[in-house]
């Protein structure tokens, strides 16, 4: 029986043959890693990864389509909403020695075909598991990645760029048109690789996260009418230009700023 895509779900599924090959190619699964896949739908991305890891956990929200993932052997299947997972509990059986944190359990290869309606939540959510994860690839709508990956001091720089470029090396792998889903969506997608860094810098990151949406509250307006009463009430006595816009300020300068912020 044929499974119907649902739009409370957000479900678009992988259709294309070659597209699904120069996804895992890009992802480059290797026998016995750990790895995770967000969504996996009706298996298209699945099946090729299991093939070459021998193992794969899956988080789907589905719950018919759990059912079907649960008669593969190869398959631990967590029917669950990701944003309510634990990945740093997470229990992966195939993981290999070399994979391993000293001391700790496996890092993790995360990969998905992320729904595009709460992609952003689940990137935030992931981050706050980031100390867990090896490396992440997820098919994303295209103009999500581009706000991913974008330099300060254009369009698409964002707070969203901001908060994931502080502690992810982040690129634009692939492109994949609306033709390869079933049913196509509207938009264009595209496949995002994200490392976390092995040195990120030490900050409070509740405290930058909160500096970061107030500097783009008001993205067209200067800082001096945002971010400048913000730091006033945080007693930051030192130098900071406010005389520009949230995205002409490079991420490097947002994290000296905070970390320059009385305790």
């Amino acid at each position: 029986m044929k499974h119907l895509a649902r739009k409370r779900f957000g479900q678009h599924f992988l259709s294309d043959g070659g597209i699904i090959e120069a996804i895992v190619q890009a992802i480059h699964p290797l026998p016995g890693q750990p790895m995770v896949e967000i969504g996996p739908g009706l298996a298209a991305l699945t099946q090729p990864l299991v093939e070459r890891l021998g193992h794969l956990t899956v988080i789907e929200l589905d719950r018919d389509l759990a059912k079907r993932l649960r008669s593969h052997p190869q398959l631990t299947v967590i029917q669950s909403d990701v944003l309510n997972v634990d990945f740093s509990a997470i229990e992966i059986a195939a993981a290999t020695p070399a994979a391993g944190i000293e001391g700790g359990s496996p890092k993790l290869r995360v990969v998905g075909n992320l729904p595009y309606n709460i992609s952003t939540p689940i990137l935030f959510h992931l981050l706050d598991h980031v100390d867990r994860i090896e490396d992440q690839h997820f098919m994303l709508q295209k103009e999500v990645i581009d706000r991913m990956v974008s330099p300060p001091d254009c369009a698409d720089f964002s707070r969203l760029s901001v908060m994931l470029q502080w502690r992810y090396a982040m690129e634009d792998v692939l492109f994949v048109p609306p033709e390869c889903f079933d049913p196509p969506p509207r938009v264009n997608s595209a496949v995002v690789r994200m490392v976390p860094l092995a040195q990120p810098p030490v900050l409070n990151v509740p405290l930058f996260s909160e500096m970061v949406q107030v500097a783009f509250s008001q993205r067209r307006k200067l800082l001096r009418h945002t971010l400048g009463a913000w730091l006033e009430s945080k007693g930051f006595a030192g130098d900071f230009d406010v005389q520009r816009r949230a995205q002409e300020v490079p991420v490097e300068e947002y994290v000296a700023l905070v970390q320059a912020l009385p305790d």
